[in-house]
């Protein structure tokens, strides 16, 4: 279980349910509109995202036992409590499993790009462990990649859906328009958050990563110049989301505002202090305290939720009851 790192994979699975429940069927709501998508082809999809997620654990943890063995001796799980083959067997089955959810959902939609996505991202987190993890930059690109495709799947879903229903009377709606401009706002910040939380793994790696060899951001730059980095990135993200919040979304009073201050302004400012202090468990904190960032990003879908309900006058559970 700790392999398949549990928690995280939850963590995937909640980040997709939020995006379906708490924006995509709100949204469809205001329009008046039914979703199309049969409940059980949405938690396919979310199931088959979620265990291609654990499998891209259990190879990473397979490459890495050398690695492993100097940044966290205690954690190493591959060769220690089982063997590498027992390793790359869960990695084909709960891979497999995922592909096959992946594959059948892609087929009830007849929807070739959600098929190319379920079999390409496991593909690029074999070569990202394998391989691209040791190179500078592009190792952090692709997991921030992987992260940012993690809240489109629930939108691709239910957009084909809305497709083979409604066809090209859709396309003159503002319906589709709406919902990926909020779903992509989600994507871009699980892409810029997890970009920023993968270097700052790479500093605390960089014992092992030096040892073995990779090029990542903290071996090539050094630990100064990563952490400056990282602070102009955490500054720039909160700027980009600032933008958004006071001048693109559409909600009147200041509740989306407060929930952007405190809990993510402040928290980033946390992370900052934290990532240039002298403490030995800085980057362990900073990575955790980046963790919680992307959580609390991720919960706005409920503040979404309650602010749709509030408007259009739906009962706050009511939204559930229009689910096929």
């Amino acid at each position: 279980m700790k392999l398949l790192r549990p928690i995280n994979v939850a963590f995937t699975a909640l980040i997709q349910i939020l995006m379906y429940w708490c924006i995509i069927i709100p949204t469809l709501t205001m329009y008046g509109i039914t979703s199309t998508t049969p409940t059980w082809v949405v938690l396919c999809a979310i199931a088959a995202t979620s265990l291609i997620c654990a499998g891209g654990y259990v190879i990473n943890d397979y490459f890495d036992v050398k690695i492993d063995r100097i940044n966290r001796p205690d954690r190493v799980i591959v060769t220690n409590t089982m063997s590498k083959a027992e390793a790359m067997r869960l990695y084909q089955i709960v891979t497999g499993v995922g592909i096959v959810c992946g594959l059948i959902t892609s087929f009830y939609l007849r929807s070739l790009t959600l098929g190319m996505i379920y079999v390409i991202v496991p593909g690029m987190l074999w070569f990202y462990s394998s391989s691209y993890k040791r190179q500078l930059i592009v190792g952090n690109l692709i997991v921030a990649l992987s992260a940012a495709l993690v809240p489109m799947v629930p939108m691709f879903v239910e957009a084909t859906a809305l497709g083979n229903k409604y066809g090209e009377l859709l396309s003159q709606t503002p319906i589709l328009k709406t919902l990926y401009s909020w779903i992509c706002g989600f994507a871009l910040f699980s892409f810029l958050f997890t970009f920023i939380r993968e270097a700052i793994k790479d500093l605390q790696d960089e014992p092992g990563d030096r040892e073995y060899e990779c090029h990542t951001m903290a071996v090539v730059w050094g630990e100064n110049i990563t952490r400056g980095v990282l602070t102009a990135l955490i500054i720039l993200t909160n700027a980009i989301l600032a933008f958004f919040v006071y001048n693109v979304i559409p909600f009147e009073g200041t509740l989306t505002a407060r929930y952007f201050l405190f809990g993510i302004v402040a928290p980033s400012v946390c992370l900052i202090a934290i990532l240039w202090s002298k403490s030995c468990t800085a980057y362990a904190n900073a990575s955790s305290l980046c963790k919680f960032i992307m959580l609390i990003g991720t919960l706005y879908a409920l503040i979404y939720y309650y602010i749709i309900a509030a408007t259009y006058h739906i009962p706050m559970f009511g939204i559930f009851q229009i689910m096929q």
